[in-house]
């Protein structure tokens, strides 16, 4: 479900559930936590992909996997976040299609986003009886202000391609079938340039945020796991299998 590829300095994580719009299962978070973690150590990759294909990026969470999340389990996408957070390597995201949930909010912590025009991004949290996670309640307010950050991830409206350029989630947009071409050239740029000189620039521009975001992802973790294994998130989600 999940295919990489190691080439010229350059990790591509590519997800591959395309029957199930690439929703991310307890399984594929912890696939995922090891493959950054591969690549943290591995100092021949300088930078790394997450991609899906031209049509879909990711739907978000597998909802079968919050149904049956009980009140002792730990949630894989927790983990996974804070390894996403913690990552130290240039990071860039290829999206086409859906871009739900986490597939939205992981995009915050990415250095370059291509997105497809046929991008739609989506943030349902309170639909699904949960809240912003991900960091996305400082990350992205801090790019588009509390107004509109409550729209976006209270009300949870979609919004496309050309919305998220100017909202700063992503840096530029493309044709579907330029997409794959497109986010490997823009990595493979970024891994020919001094590593060194790469890594220190992207650890300043991020430092300013670190106690912040960490301090946030873990009190988004624990509101989100308590709301998770309430009765009402629950009764929301047993909805969509009915």
């Amino acid at each position: 479900m999940i295919l990489t590829t190691e080439n010229q300095g350059v990790f591509t994580i590519t997800l591959n559930r395309i029957d199930k719009k690439n929703a991310l299962t307890n399984d594929m978070y912890k696939q995922l936590c090891q493959y950054f973690a591969y690549a943290e150590q591995t100092s021949s990759i300088h930078c790394v992909v997450i991609q899906g294909n031209e049509q879909c990026f990711c739907a978000g969470n597998d909802l079968h996997d919050f149904i049956q999340c009980s009140a002792d389990d730990e949630l894989a996408a927790l983990a996974f976040v804070k390894v996403l957070s913690e990552f130290t390597k240039p990071l860039v995201a290829g999206v086409a299609g859906v871009a739900v949930g986490i597939g939205t909010t992981l995009l915050l912590h990415c250095d370059m986003v291509i997105a497809a025009n046929n991008s739609k991004f989506k943030l349902p949290f309170t639909q699904l009886g949960l809240c912003p996670e991900a960091g996305s309640s400082l990350l992205l307010t801090q790019k588009v202000g509390p107004n509109k950050a409550f729209e976006l991830m209270v009300l949870g409206q979609t919004f496309n391609a050309e919305q998220a350029l100017s909202y700063g989630i992503t840096n530029q947009t493309c044709q579907p079938d330029e997409l794959l071409a497109l986010t490997s050239d823009v990595a493979q740029a970024i891994s020919n340039l001094p590593v060194e000189s790469v890594m220190t620039s992207r650890r300043l521009i991020r430092q300013a945020n670190k106690l912040a975001l960490s301090q946030v992802i873990s009190e988004e973790s624990q509101a989100f796991s308590h709301l998770v294994k309430s009765e009402e998130c629950k009764n929301i989600l047993a909805k969509f299998f009915k």
